[in-house]
């Protein structure tokens, strides 16, 4: 199997990368998404409005991110969520069971005193593609 790594533009809907990464790594039929941050993709800014418009931005990042390879969030089998505030928890849960349609994959939820850009949440995936099915 041959490794072949994604950046995305602003363009398409995935904010600018901060660092050096990929915003996605294809191996076979997995997709690693790397932590999405709560910033607008027209500016590369944080999103006002705190948590829960934080975390709404970061799932239009994670699925900008996915829909080239025709995937959403219903394709995710591992969701890392980190949060800088866990007072937030149960209100961030009551948000996130809004994103699948499907069963829930497995997560972790981790936090963490600092994130970047001053983010209050980030998250990452790891995504199985659809099969391709011949008729």
């Amino acid at each position: 199997m041959i490794r072949e790594s994604f950046s995305f533009t602003p363009e398409q809907g995935v904010p600018p990368a901060v660092a050096p990464f990929s915003h996605v790594t294809r191996w076979g039929s997995m997709l690693f998404v790397t932590g999405q941050m709560p910033t607008d993709p027209a500016t590369g800014e944080l999103v006002p409005g705190g948590p829960a418009a934080q975390a709404e931005q970061v799932r239009q990042n994670l699925l900008a991110c996915l829909r080239p390879f025709g995937a959403d969030l219903d394709n995710a089998l591992m969701v890392r969520v980190y949060l800088t505030d866990f007072t937030g928890f149960e209100a961030f849960n009551e948000q996130y069971r809004t994103w699948f349609t499907g069963p829930l994959p497995s997560r972790t939820c981790v936090g963490t005193t600092a994130l970047a850009v001053g983010a209050d949440i980030e998250i990452d995936l790891i995504v199985g593609l659809p099969e391709l099915t011949s008729s």
